[in-house]
């Protein structure tokens, strides 16, 4: 019911689809009917009053229809062309960018952050706004070789791997235990079982139950602190992040292969992360000038 008029007539009868610009798709049907969709780029975590903002503009410039795409992307659907660049106009004026489609960096998928994660070594949607102030432009045009999808994830194990550019959080020193606090706050028996390479075991300090670390062992995942607070990883400066291209969840359209590690040990240097930026810069750069599948890319990171 959410649908478009014009989309639930012609649901699984389109004939073509072409892009007239940047962030605009035009769906022709079978029956000669048509829908333009006008996406623009937005933040992942939005208040009422954009959301309001967003409706408004679907009301007024648009046919009153609009869908969130995963990537945090805003679509609007309209059923004539001359409805189109006003529609624009009015979204760039209110701050939205407009593209998004074919041959374009697209917007950053991303984990929740430090709004309600409850593991989070970094803050992905700061990461994002960074990284997009700096990319703003590359949004709006269609110059990649391919589409480039890029993701940020706030911790080692639980999301931010699923594009051809992967900025992880990369924790570098095991866990420091706050012994005093173990035995009120943890449930031992669900901690040891937590980690994935058996590092963590029951021990007694100052006569008191709590938790030891094999160092030896310990692979820095950080899957201990989220059931065991008092085991913490997160470190302002043994806390880094870490950049991967490719691998099977990219736009290379290859057998199945493992992401390459393009840098490692940046820091995590907020607001901004300048290191981070410079880096992605430099992997999309040589991505438009020399490669033409991110299985290459991996041929130019000592270059990067």
């Amino acid at each position: 019911q959410y649908m478009h008029p014009t989309m639930r007539r012609n649901y699984g009868q389109w004939a073509y689809h072409d892009r007239p610009r940047p962030g605009v798709l035009h769906h022709t049907s079978k029956y000669n009917e048509e829908v333009w969709t006008v996406r623009c780029g937005t933040q992942r975590q939005m208040d009422v009053y954009t959301i309001k903002k967003l409706a408004d503009i679907a009301d007024e410039f648009g046919d009153g229809y609009i869908r969130f795409t995963i990537r945090s992307n805003v679509e609007f659907m309209v059923d004539t062309e001359a409805k189109v660049n006003p529609l624009i106009e009015a979204l760039e004026s209110a701050g939205f960018p407009v593209g998004g489609t074919g041959p374009t960096v697209s917007m950053i998928s991303h984990t929740q952050g430090w709004l309600h994660c409850d593991i989070p070594g970094t803050d992905a949607s700061g990461v994002v706004k960074a990284l997009m102030d700096e990319l703003y432009e590359e949004y709006k045009k269609e110059e990649m070789p391919n589409r480039v999808h890029m993701t940020t994830s706030c911790c080692q194990i639980n999301c931010g791997g699923h594009g051809d550019i992967a900025i992880n959080i990369q924790h570098t020193k095991p866990p420091k235990i706050n012994h005093d606090l173990v035995a009120n706050v943890c449930e031992r028996p669900t901690v040891v079982a937590r980690c994935p390479v058996a590092a963590i075991r029951p021990a007694m300090v100052n006569g008191k139950p709590t938790l030891e670390v094999d160092e030896k062992k310990c692979i820095c995942c950080g899957a201990c602190f989220p059931p065991c607070p008092p085991m913490q990883i997160n470190d302002p400066e043994h806390s880094k992040i870490a950049i991967w291209i490719g691998g099977k969840h990219s736009n290379a359209r290859s057998k199945p292969s493992f992401q390459k590690l393009v840098a490692a040990g940046l820091p995590n240097n907020p607001p901004r992360w300048p290191e981070v930026g410079a880096v992605v810069k430099k992997i999309l750069a040589v991505y438009k000038a020399d490669a033409r599948d991110w299985e290459r890319v991996g041929e130019w990171v000592d270059r990067i």
